[in-house]
């Protein structure tokens, strides 16, 4: 009776674990390029644009992906694209330019949302409605808290040699062994269609415009803060806690969060989230960069800006009918992965013509922006009765549309869509 849950369980542990070595190796490669960018002298204008090109590839990731699924199947395509990313890592230290650099970002990128669509596609397959939110959070942790022990992993080498682009590359390429052992049969491969960004805009606009100003700080914090940290004269050691704190935060207080939107209004709790992330941003400003004091800033910086972008799938969901769940949790995925293509490029410019100081003003601007909207909506519309909101769901900030699939209220594909709701009131 309990064979195949078992056999389920265990096969999502090990795609899980795969998952784990590619999210430490995408965290370290992010840590020591940011470093080494400044190392080459190649200023933060130059340097955040090299680093939005990882998120540039990240959007055409999925429609490279679905395209290979469909003509060789899950297996191959993980392989093919594993191998290409470990190869892109390693080439950064072969060709040390701007151009090149932006291109292999710009590959590795578009690599690691093709891996990240075949695993999230076998974790939908094996998930049921009795452990999906299970499965989700453990794919959270793993995103998350992958990302922030592979920063932590630049103190196990030297940013101006190769060792770490080594590692990077070793890391991606042991991806390969439990994904490519764990599945014996392709799922099916379903890619949202994404519902049109004006009708989401006209149902449930707090949920757009903070998702979209959540990509654009989290693409700037996960692009820059190695930069930043360099260019303060940080040691390596305290660019690896500086880089990982932000993510690990995240892991900490995701759930406290989620737990707290589901009993009060869920706009309450995103503008309270946006103005602690804003204050701990601007609170950076005044301590010594690398010290105790801004570590601990950091952590409570990302404990609070991550949460935005699930709070805003959870606000959407609670506002869209069922049927349209998952075409307007995948535009909102879509909305995030361009603001934070975007906003790294333009943070790294005024860093370059301002200072570094103006990463933590760039953050800060970014989430009163979200706190000034969510205060107007209040202000302006009744918000959504308690007894009404779905359930929060831990959903992590650098995912695919895939992922849509896996939220726990995703629904039923025969379903016909309900009449479209009015604005979130």
């Amino acid at each position: 009776m309990n064979g195949p849950s078992v056999r389920s369980g265990s096969a999502v542990r090990t795609l899980l674990f795969g998952m784990a070595f590619l999210m430490v190796g995408n965290g370290l490669q992010g840590a020591v390029l940011g470093v080494r960018s400044q190392i080459e002298g190649f200023g933060f204008a130059v340097g955040g644009a090299v680093m939005a090109g990882y998120f540039v590839g990240f959007l055409f990731g999925t429609a490279v992906a679905e395209r290979f699924l469909a003509a060789v199947g899950h297996i191959r395509v993980f392989a093919a694209l594993a191998s290409v990313a470990s190869s892109a890592a390693i080439l950064h230290v072969v060709w040390i330019n701007p151009a090149t650099w932006a291109l292999l970002r710009l590959v590795f990128g578009l690599c690691v949302a093709g891996l990240y669509v075949v695993v999230e596609s076998w974790l939908n397959d094996m998930a049921t409605n009795a452990n999906r939110g299970r499965v989700m959070g453990g794919y959270m942790v793993v995103m998350m808290g992958g990302l922030g022990t592979g920063q932590l992993l630049l103190v196990g080498g030297d940013p101006a040699s190769f060792e770490l682009f080594v590692l990077v590359s070793v890391l991606v390429s042991l991806a390969l062994v439990p994904i490519t052992l764990s599945a014996t049969t392709a799922p099916p491969l379903v890619i949202p269609e994404p519902l049109s960004l004006r009708r989401l805009v006209a149902t449930i606009p707090t949920g757009a415009v903070t998702t979209f100003w959540a990509g654009a700080a989290h693409g700037t914090l996960l692009g820059l803060a190695a930069l930043y940290a360099k260019s303060e004269g940080l040691t390596d050691a305290r660019i690896a806690l500086f880089t990982a704190a932000a993510p690990l935060g995240c892991v900490v207080f995701q759930w406290p969060i989620g737990w707290l939107s589901d009993r009060v209004s869920r706009r309450g709790v995103i503008g309270m989230a946006a103005v602690a992330a804003a204050l701990a941003a601007g609170g950076s400003l005044l301590t010594e960069p690398g010290s105790a004091l801004s570590l601990l800033l950091m952590f409570l910086f990302g404990g609070f800006t991550f949460p935005l972008h699930s709070l805003a799938v959870a606000i959407t969901v609670d506002r869209v009918a069922p049927a349209q769940i998952t075409a307007a949790t995948a535009t909102l995925v879509r909305l995030t992965g361009v603001a934070a293509a975007i906003c790294p490029a333009v943070a790294g410019a005024i860093m370059s013509a301002t200072g570094p100081s103006a990463f933590f003003v760039v953050l800060v601007a970014v989430h009163a922006v979200i706190a000034v909207y969510v205060g107007y909506r209040i202000v302006a519309r009744d918000t959504i009765p308690v007894e009404e909101q779905t359930d929060y769901v831990a959903l992590p900030a650098r995912a695919t549309a895939v992922t849509a699939n896996l939220h726990p209220d995703f629904p039923d594909t025969d379903q016909d869509p309900e009449p479209e709701q009015p604005s979130d009131r």
